[in-house]
């Protein structure tokens, strides 16, 4: 049965969270796009799977989500961790997999250099 993108992105906050570069890696399509804001987009699955794994390796994070919005084929995930800091990310859904997503960190950036 297909996943509907909020069990999608439900799903990726639930590998996201265990920081398995491979687990993460299997939600997104083959030509899927990732887009890290303020950073250069990176293409196709296994790109994206390096990505993660690199992420995980300097500094895993909890990803809580605060509200997951479902529209039409994409979902928007606000999220926040267990230091405060908040953030948004985007993801297009096709066939019960990520096509596209965009990853706000520049949220969190500023909330905790705020909060200094």
């Amino acid at each position: 049965m297909p996943m509907k993108p909020r069990e999608v992105v439900e799903e990726w906050v639930r590998r996201f969270n265990m920081c398995d570069a491979v687990a993460v890696a299997e939600l997104y399509r083959e030509d899927a796009v990732h887009l890290p804001a303020k950073q250069r987009s990176i293409a196709g699955r296994s790109a994206i799977q390096k990505m993660f794994e690199q992420d995980f390796a300097v500094a895993g994070t909890t990803c809580i989500p605060e509200l997951i919005y479902e529209i039409g084929m994409s979902a928007v995930l606000e999220w926040r961790d267990p230091i405060g800091r908040r953030g948004c990310g985007a993801f297009a859904v096709r066939d019960s997999r990520i096509a596209f997503a965009y990853w706000d960190e520049l949220a969190s950036v500023r909330v905790a250099e705020s909060s200094t």
